[in-house]
């Protein structure tokens, strides 16, 4: 019979790495704690640590894409402020 795969959250995941980072447990007392396997704990503490500075960039990037945004938004705006214009003196207003 086969096994259901558990599938297990962000929040879980960021828990038990930041868990093994502190190194208070051996990964065996964490994994019997959390009831995942060892290699796991160890994966998701590799991939905290590699993305660990992404975190901290996404606001800087975050923020660019909203200037971005706003820009295109305003060029929007000029550009139907023109054809509105355009229109008003075709019909005569």
């Amino acid at each position: 019979m086969k096994r259901k795969r558990k599938k297990h959250s962000a929040e879980f995941k960021a828990k038990v790495a930041l868990e093994a980072i502190k190194v208070e447990e051996t990964l065996q007392q964490l994994a019997s704690r959390y009831g995942v396997h060892p290699a796991m704990i160890t994966r998701w503490k590799r991939e905290l640590v590699e993305n660990a500075p992404e975190v901290f960039g996404k606001g800087a990037k975050a923020e660019k894409d909203i200037q971005a945004q706003i820009e295109g938004l305003y060029r929007q705006i000029g550009q139907l402020k023109v054809e509105r214009d355009f229109l008003a003196k075709r019909v005569g207003f």
